[in-house]
């Protein structure tokens, strides 16, 4: 069942997106050569329950960690260890959920390690790009299926692979609703988009083909190739005034980067995110 949520339960859900949005800004400029992955996972956990929230992963079927952090050829669910030290070169994906106030907030962003090669830049723009290209279409009266139509229609134009065995979801009091949201597939079906829907877009991209396999520990997949990978997420909402990103980060433009693909971000929703959004 695909719950929609109300006005007030959308401004709840919200803060719980804000604090997530405020931790992955935090958790983005303290990745640099020598930090280990297990050194960011501590510092979310410790914003996260310093805001009275509770780590949304943590526990969660097992997973032992606070953030999923995934390095280089690791898609998603990578654990964070002492002994995974990020070094120039590398690139770290980052996917950190927060419960506060009886709902949950997502999101993920993957970032480079000091310099990158522009193959690697490449992917990881055209990942992002595939993220509000999927936004784009949360408009009432769509299809869940428009949304993984067109991350696939973006990242293949680039030469990139679209990862199939993981999905986007429904988002709100639980971390996984109704319904799935592949990043992949033809327009036109599946459940129509209403307001008060709230998924987690979550575009996963490998730069070689799109194989992935999970390793021995049971969380952490990578590509089959061992190609890089890239991961970006945003819980989004459905409204009457276009989509609100809820996880949206302060130093993040979004109408800046729908320009650079020709599209426009209607006003209200870029002035209610910079209103909404918390500056530390």
């Amino acid at each position: 069942m695909i719950v929609c949520k109300s006005p007030a339960e959308l401004e709840r859900m919200h803060a719980a997106c804000a604090l997530v949005a405020v931790v992955l800004t935090h958790l983005e400029r303290s990745v640099a050569p020598g930090v280990t992955t297990a050194d960011l996972d501590e510092m979310a956990e410790t914003q996260i329950r310093a805001a009275g929230a509770v780590p949304a992963f943590k526990g969660y079927h097992g997973y032992p960690a606070t953030v999923c952090i995934s390095v280089n050829d690791e898609v998603i669910h990578g654990i964070p260890s002492r002994k995974r030290v990020l070094a120039a070169g590398d690139i770290v994906s980052m996917d950190v959920g927060a419960v506060l106030d009886g709902f949950v907030g997502d999101s993920a962003i993957t970032v480079p390690v000091g310099e990158i090669g522009p193959q690697a830049h490449a992917l990881l723009r055209v990942t992002r790009e595939a993220l509000y290209q999927a936004i784009t279409r949360m408009q009432p009266g769509a299809r869940v299926s428009d949304i993984g139509h067109a991350v696939q229609q973006h990242v293949e134009r680039h030469g990139f692979s679209v990862v199939r065995e993981f999905v986007g979801h429904g988002i709100g009091a639980a971390m996984h609703e109704e319904p799935q949201v592949a990043n992949y597939g033809p327009p036109g079906r599946g459940p129509r988009l209403a307001e008060g829907m709230v998924l987690a877009i979550e575009p996963m991209v490998n730069m070689g083909k799109a194989g992935v396999r999970v390793l021995e520990d049971g969380w952490t997949a990578v590509t089959r190739d061992g190609s890089l990978s890239a991961h970006f997420e945003h819980t989004v909402a459905v409204t009457s005034n276009g989509p609100w990103v809820m996880t949206a980060r302060e130093d993040e433009g979004f109408a800046e980067v729908l320009a650079t693909l020709g599209l426009e971000a209607p006003e209200e929703l870029e002035s209610r995110w910079r209103k909404t959004t918390p500056s530390k």
